[in-house]
């Protein structure tokens, strides 16, 4: 038997050591700067980042079954760790000056990032412009969700210019001039991840500040090749829920799981990610209906005392409606009501 990978090996102490005992306490109080510190420690914000800048270049099966142990074990700081990956991958591709002002502090789990860049999905709205003015590039509007508002060292922001190119540039993740962010958001799930939005009204950042310009129409068809595919939380959430559930009632559920799982990875590693697009978000969406059968599984098995937010059950269904949204497109939307309409 293959020896596990030692980052999910350290995946798993941090969750069975601090993320699992104290998960339904995170949820109601927020992410402690002390989880961050210890997943910095861990070495798993540099799971893909070139060895080179101090990260593992792990697989991508490793990065997925550390997401999977993550999510599993505590939802919010899995939220709030995995915009970094992002961040850290998209420096890697760069070739401007921030790659090596960044990429190395953050794949050594130095720096955690967050991401900006969500609303881009909006388009052709542009709830984020950005516009060349004086040497500089100017940000104005409003970016809808920022999650890790607190706990984030820097961000990486994004925007459409005026000649349709998507512009992501990083900058510390703090109010400044130009910049600022409302309260914390109250959500049905993950408040505990510190979601913002955030205000840019004439925010400048320099052009050594810039990752990634690319046309739009470019950027659009990368991300939604990623967002076509199954969400490795939603298979840690549905393992959590039926770790909760006796065999008798566990089992179908989880060998349906196993089955979707491996047929959801084994396209995630296609060398052509925009072949099988309607196998890759049918299995997404009997990925998302598996969790939730799980956690409904859990809700019920749990009864009355199930209700109470100090029980896991609760947290996690709150949790499987979260991830149903978590990375949606207009193209997964779609795909996913018109499943559920039969």
């Amino acid at each position: 038997m293959t020896a596990p990978h030692p980052l999910v090996t350290r995946a798993r102490n941090l969750a069975d050591d601090l993320l699992t005992p104290h998960a339904e306490r995170v949820d109601q109080e927020g992410v402690p700067a002390s989880h961050i510190e210890e997943i910095k420690r861990s070495g798993l914000l540099g799971v893909s980042a070139p060895r080179e800048y101090g990260g593992t270049a792990a697989p991508a099966s490793v990065a997925r079954e550390t997401a999977e142990i993550l999510a599993g074990a505590c939802c919010s700081t899995w939220f709030v760790q995995t915009q970094h990956h992002t961040p850290v991958m998209t420096l890697a591709n760069s070739e401007g000056p921030v790659r090596e002002r960044l990429l190395g502090p953050l794949a050594r789990g130095e720096l955690l990032s967050g991401v900006a860049y969500a609303h881009l999905r909006a388009y052709p709205r542009t709830p984020v412009r950005v516009t060349r003015e004086k040497g500089a590039w100017r940000f104005d509007g409003t970016v809808p969700w920022y999650t890790g508002w607190g706990l984030n060292d820097v961000m990486l922001l994004a925007g459409v210019t005026d000649t349709d190119e998507a512009l992501f540039a990083f900058t510390e993740a703090r109010e400044q001039p130009g910049l600022s962010a409302s309260e914390p958001l109250r959500l049905a799930a993950l408040t505990a991840a510190r979601t913002v939005s955030l205000e840019l009204d004439g925010f400048r950042l320099p052009e050594e500040a810039v990752a990634l310009r690319k046309p739009y129409a470019r950027w659009a068809a990368t991300d939604r090749a990623k967002t076509v595919n199954a969400s490795p939380a939603v298979f840690g959430i549905a393992e959590t829920a039926l770790a909760l559930l006796d065999d008798t009632t566990s089992a179908p559920l989880r060998a349906r799981l196993a089955d979707v799982r491996d047929r959801a990875y084994t396209l995630a590693d296609h060398p052509a990610p925009e072949d099988h697009r309607a196998e890759r978000l049918a299995l997404r969406t009997e990925a998302y209906e598996l969790m939730r059968a799980a956690t409904t599984a859990a809700m019920v098995a749990g009864g009355g005392r199930a209700m109470a937010l100090t029980h896991k059950a609760q947290r996690l269904a709150r949790e499987s409606l979260f991830l149903l949204v978590q990375g949606q497109t207009p193209e997964s939307r779609q795909a996913h009501l018109r499943a559920l309409a039969g």
